[in-house]
């Protein structure tokens, strides 16, 4: 009889016990009703833009590219950044997976802007407001760029930069959650901010006494922004190095594309007028000797202003150039060390 009474007792106890925790449970944080969303992330994977009647280059790829057209597709980064801009001025950012994550977001209506949050040569300036959010990139020196000659804008005294690692973005202007227990889902695309122009430098002579090559495209934008992927207004010359092929150079560059230009992926608008942008190649012997040549690339430029391939021909080093000296160091050339870029890191306010 004790038995019975003490099981009776016990299955009583359960019952309420069961009860109370189940009523506790609509207080416990992960079943609590919040004002949250479930970003769900996907990436259009693009390196290059076709605006107009512009070559397809998917279609139309050169089998003499020394890359196929899939190799420059652009990776989806490892982590991505939200942040958050409140009605009431307020602003803060959570780092998520690349593919998204659950984000508490408050109540009201909010803005947010995302981003990959991996990259290395890229800096984030006017974050306070959606409105002024820019990425950036590091300023870099080469004392061997002059500028370039055929290209007036592009003078020693212009900014030089390095090119910028791959950047996606979205921008939701407006959004509000609704207080549930079960977030709401909001799907995001991450479009490209940051597009590839593969350079080729083409020789008809010469390219055997060629050691090294250091490459530079100016009047490209110095920064893009995050809410709407037009380009700014200001104008850099990026600088990289090339690498040596049966053919010549040639270069793998990101860029922003070019200044005061539209994102078509964000939204639309007028570009402008007549820019001008210049490649330049310096060209560096076994024998010590510096070859520099400038070309004017606006039209090819103009017509790809968001990535894609840009050819320049006829570079010659003459043999008796290339010959000469071939056992010593030439003296006229600068000190071998001008080959380094010096990365300036410096961020503008």
């Amino acid at each position: 009889m004790k038995k019975i009474f003490f099981f009776f007792i016990m299955a009583v106890s359960c019952l309420f016990t069961s009860c109370v925790h189940k009523e506790l449970c609509y207080d416990h944080p992960p079943h609590a009703k919040k004002w949250h969303l479930n970003l769900q992330i996907d990436y259009q994977q693009e390196w290059e833009q076709r605006y107009g009647d512009g070559i397809n280059w998917k279609e139309n790829w050169p089998d003499t590219a020394g890359v196929q057209y899939a190799d420059l597709i652009p990776n989806i980064p490892t982590g991505v950044r939200v942040r958050l801009y409140r009605a009431n001025g307020n602003s803060e950012f959570v780092n998520i997976p690349a593919q998204g994550d659950v984000i508490n977001v408050g109540e009201g209506e909010n803005s947010l802007i995302l981003y990959n949050n991996d990259t290395e040569a890229i800096l984030f300036n006017d974050l306070e407001s959606f409105a002024s959010a820019q990425a950036t990139t590091r300023g870099s020196t080469r004392s061997s760029y002059k500028g370039n000659s055929v290209v007036k804008s592009a003078t020693k005294t212009e900014v030089t930069v390095t090119p910028p690692d791959m950047l996606y973005g979205s921008f939701i202007e407006s959004i509000a959650a609704k207080k549930q227990v079960t977030p709401e889902d909001v799907k995001v695309t991450m479009k490209p901010l940051v597009y590839t122009y593969l350079i080729r430098y083409e020789f008809s002579n010469g390219l055997r006494y060629v050691s090294k090559m250091e490459g530079a495209l100016a009047g490209m934008a110095g920064d893009v922004y995050l809410n709407s992927g037009r380009t700014s207004s200001r104008v850099v010359t990026l600088l990289y190095e090339c690498t040596k092929e049966n053919f010549g150079g040639q270069a793998i560059v990101n860029s922003f594309g070019i200044p005061d230009f539209p994102n078509d992926n964000y939204s639309k608008g007028d570009e402008d007028s007549n820019p001008k942008f210049g490649l330049n190649i310096n060209v560096y012997l076994k024998n010590g000797k510096l070859f520099t040549f400038d070309f004017d690339v606006t039209d090819q430029v103009k017509a790809q202003p968001h990535g894609g391939v840009i050819i320049v021909k006829g570079i010659e080093i003459p043999d008796d150039e290339g010959l000469e000296g071939s056992g010593g160091f030439d003296v006229d050339v600068d000190d071998w060390g001008d080959w380094e870029n010096i990365d300036l890191g410096i961020q503008r306010q």
